[in-house]
């Protein structure tokens, strides 16, 4: 089995400040780390990996500091990573990015053909979720999003079933091989690198590819030229003058705290007793 797992670094959110004169985030300074959803797709890809046997391929697309997160994926059990790194890839939306990754892909399956790949369901820095569906659209692979749980592959009959979560359940799906799946945070839990690992981590040659090397057909499908997204503007929320309302309770009936409350959102918001009347009443 071969399975390709698609990784991206991202600034950590938790430390991302916005500029107040020019409105652009401020990463200078700021950590890099391993998209956490895309973590829990290698997670499920080192199970099949420990199930099955065969290789587990890291690809990112990023520029030359990203191969720390790929070495990383290698310490927790990746068998290889490539990082696809070219000036031409700069300010690459989710349309070029779904584009290059699909074209290393492409060139990594004339290698050894691919099975499986796997994806973080989103990014924290974009959030679009676009991605992954963008290189399963243009590698012609089977689809399953937002997957809970791999309930069994059958590397014979080359089928996978998987559980999907859905607005108002869990949808059971069986597809074929090769497949392109997006992992739900918090479907696994990340397993601790062994020091043989992370010795070999160290050790271990990160293929860089540029963008002759990921077979990249087509100059205005990548970077800038291949980005029809355009960002205008970005900025932080803005600070909350109200302050929270305290309700003590102990020395007081719980109902007639929750009745007091009620009755103060409904004189500040006159027209919101109204409108919940009639929702309730429809």
């Amino acid at each position: 089995m071969h399975i390709v797992v698609c990784i991206k670094q991202v600034p950590d959110s938790a430390q991302i400040r916005v500029h107040p004169v020019t409105n652009t985030i401020m990463r200078q300074g700021v950590p890099a780390i391993v998209n956490p959803y895309d973590l829990f797709a290698l997670e499920e890809a080192l199970r099949l990996k420990d199930q099955f046997g065969g290789r587990v391929t890291m690809l990112c697309m990023g520029p030359p500091q990203a191969e720390d997160a790929l070495r990383k994926c290698i310490s927790f059990g990746a068998t290889d990573a490539i990082l696809v790194t070219d000036r031409a890839f700069a300010g690459a939306d989710t349309l070029a990015t779904s584009y290059a990754l699909a074209a290393a892909i492409r060139r990594i399956g004339q290698e050894q053909a691919v099975d499986l790949v796997f994806t973080g369901k989103q990014t924290i820095d974009g959030d679009t979720a676009q991605v992954g569906p963008g290189i399963a659209k243009r590698l012609g692979l089977n689809l399953l999003t937002y997957v809970s749980r791999i309930v069994e592959v059958d590397l014979d009959a080359r089928r996978i079933r998987v559980e999907r979560r859905a607005e108002g359940g869990v949808q059971l799906l069986d597809t074929t091989l090769p497949s392109l799946i997006t992992m739900l945070e918090g479907t696994n839990e990340m397993r601790f690198a062994s020091m043989d690992d992370m010795l070999r981590a160290g050790r271990c040659p990160v293929r860089k590819w540029n963008k002759d090397d990921a077979g990249i057909e087509d100059l205005t499908k990548i970077g800038l030229k291949g980005s029809p997204t355009i960002v205008s503007k970005v900025f932080g929320p803005t600070p909350r003058t109200e302050k929270a309302d305290v309700q003590v309770v102990a020395d007081s009936n719980p109902q007639d705290v929750c009745l007091n409350l009620i009755q103060k959102i409904f004189t500040t918001h006159p027209t919101l007793e109204e409108e919940t009347v009639e929702r309730l009443s429809a």
